[in-house]
């Protein structure tokens, strides 16, 4: 008989209130990464109405939580407007009603968990992004499934982050290919650790079913870094075609003049939640 892991230790919800709709902060402990960290759980208008009480919500879990929801949470000062975005999209049937779970990073440890492999570019060699996809499908995800009504077919979860937080989502499908039907990628740090996730995405057969890649062509310092971001980005996106990935598998947006901010995943976040989500 199969043994359910254990239950992280968590606190009772709180309810933000300067998000748009039903945002609950969750504070959690991992054991895996023994730290703790807030899960920004939102929730679709009608949620806990009685006649939904049956119902299953497809289920979009993102990196660096902070940035999402709340201008007074986000390092930058500025948010993604996930909460908005997502509250216009499904009052407009644009998209389905889902939950969104906003994953925080982990402050001063957050370049250590997003980065699966060694790096001398940044330095970091006691690196635990390798853990990261048993965190989030070990930890994170049944605490969710069991404290709200989101779905658990693969096609029905989306993982999706920005930077590292793109990488170690990227890094997390490939590594469990079987439970991320959709991903949401942007500005992703491809050219850490040598660039060894470029490298080891030339020998995967199983993407998830959606993927929407996006970059700006003034992500870095100056013109020839950002060109080479926005190269990198190119041949993960030709690795992808060629993994037959069609157009309605694949988006892949290179925003003239987009610089590597919260702001310009904030532009971008409408057209990947459509992409992903709508019918």
């Amino acid at each position: 008989m199969a043994i359910a892991p254990p239950k992280a230790e968590t606190a009772p919800a709180v309810k933000a209130s300067g998000a748009t709709g039903d945002l609950r902060l969750h504070q959690f402990r991992s054991r895996i990464f023994r730290n703790t960290r807030f899960l920004r759980v939102w929730l679709p208008a009608g949620y806990d109405d009685s006649e939904n009480a049956g119902k299953y919500y497809p289920v979009l879990y993102l990196n660096d939580g902070q940035n999402l929801f709340e201008a007074s949470s986000s390092f930058s000062g500025v948010e993604w407007q996930v909460d908005e975005t997502a509250d216009r999209f499904i009052r407009a049937g644009t998209v389905p009603p889902l939950i969104i779970v906003g994953i925080d990073n982990a402050g001063k440890d957050r370049l250590r968990e997003y980065m699966p492999q060694r790096s001398m570019h940044p330095m970091m060699l006691r690196v635990q992004g390798k853990y990261y996809p048993d965190f989030l499908m070990k930890e994170v995800m049944p605490f969710i499934e069991s404290n709200y009504r989101v779905a658990a077919a693969p096609e029905e979860i989306a993982l999706g982050g920005s930077s590292l937080g793109g990488l170690i989502a990227l890094y997390t499908a490939i590594m469990r290919p079987e439970k991320i039907g959709r991903l949401l990628i942007e500005s992703p740090s491809l050219w850490v650790s040598n660039r060894q996730i470029i490298k080891q995405s030339r020998s995967v057969r199983i993407w998830p079913d959606r993927i929407f890649l996006g970059v700006g062509t003034n992500e870095a310092s100056n013109a020839d870094k950002s060109r080479s971001v926005v190269d990198d980005v190119r041949e993960l996106a030709a690795i992808l075609r060629r993994a037959v990935l069609s157009e309605k598998r694949l988006r892949v947006v290179i925003q003239e003049g987009a610089t590597h901010s919260e702001s310009a995943w904030a532009a971008r976040f409408p057209e990947a939640l459509s992409f992903l989500f709508a019918p």
